[in-house]
């Protein structure tokens, strides 16, 4: 089974009671889920949830024997809707969140995230659903691109490389991860050392395709009024624009808890646990991409707001 990034650390943080339930909304190839269930008591219970169909199949295939986890194809902003539905409206003892593309996507060419490997330019976490990266390529405006490339990759060249697509996409459709791969390189006039130069493009397309970031700051919000007074919630990233998402949403739930006189509204409801987590140097001489990997912990310190569970 995958062995994801920090996976000891996130253990050791998200379960304070094995008895408890706990979400997984980011379930993968189940390298969390399975470390999970080694921890968890007999009666404890595991939602996961994925938004790849491929990866609930594996999951199904793998862990679906255990009568403690339930699987859903679903977006994991989808959370609150999904915890009423199996009964956990009343809390959780813990949410994970492993964010960004797993490694089965990435080495996968037929999904099209990765410039290294050659395939269809889809990006999609789920193929069944929205427009892939080819289809919006095709058909976004020049300035449209130019912001995502730089809003969502930080990239410095991101009208250079736009004005490039929309001339290339006048010759022929940009439907392969090579094509977009060799246009954006060229149109790239200053390579970062150790890192290729369509890094940032395919990282702001894919972010963009799947509304990543809306999504993240919706499912914090839900994943905050599910957990139970003690509960933990430990996000995983590996972009800097979602490590800052995160990092501001503990911030502004873990007001000063020794305000006087706060109404219940305005009373804290997380405190940060501990700094932000990296790889340590042995994780990362077995794993590179584990480089660019910021964990982060908080747990809910004040009991739940009304209607919310």
């Amino acid at each position: 089974m995958h062995k994801p990034v920090l996976l000891q650390e996130a253990m050791e943080h998200l379960v304070t009671d094995p008895a408890g339930h706990y979400v997984d909304a980011t379930f993968g190839r189940g390298g969390h889920a399975g470390a999970l269930l080694e921890r968890l008591d007999p009666g404890a219970s595991l939602l996961a949830i994925d938004r790849d169909p491929e990866a609930i199949a594996f999951g199904e295939q793998s862990l679906g024997d255990d009568p403690r986890i339930c699987l859903e194809h679903a977006r994991f902003d989808h959370l609150a809707e999904l915890l009423a539905r199996h009964g956990l409206s009343a809390g959780v003892r813990g949410v994970l969140l492993d964010l960004g593309v797993s490694s089965p996507q990435l080495d996968d060419p037929a999904r099209g995230f990765s410039f290294l490997r050659d395939g269809p330019l889809d990006m999609r976490m789920d193929p069944g659903s929205g427009q892939s990266a080819a289809q919006w390529i095709a058909r976004a405006r020049e300035a449209d691109i130019e912001q995502v490339l730089r809003e969502y990759g930080e990239e410095r060249f991101a009208r250079r490389m736009a004005a490039a697509i929309v001339e290339e996409r006048k010759i022929s459709p940009i439907d392969t991860t090579a094509r977009l791969a060799e246009i954006v390189t060229k149109a790239n006039p200053a390579w970062e050392r150790d890192k290729h130069p369509a890094t940032r493009c395919f990282q702001a397309i894919r972010i963009f395709v799947n509304a990543e970031l809306d999504a993240l700051a919706s499912v914090l919000r839900q994943a905050c009024d599910a957990l139970l007074p003690g509960g933990r919630l430990v996000v995983i990233s590996f972009h800097s624009l979602e490590d800052r998402i995160v990092k501001r949403f503990i911030r502004d739930n873990a007001r000063d808890p020794g305000a006087p006189g706060l109404p219940a509204a305005m009373q804290p409801t997380l405190r940060a646990v501990g700094r932000a987590i990296r790889a340590g140097d042995a994780e990362l001489r077995e794993n590179p991409r584990a480089r660019s990997a910021v964990m982060r912990v908080a747990e809910r310190v004040y009991p739940a707001r009304a209607g919310h569970g």
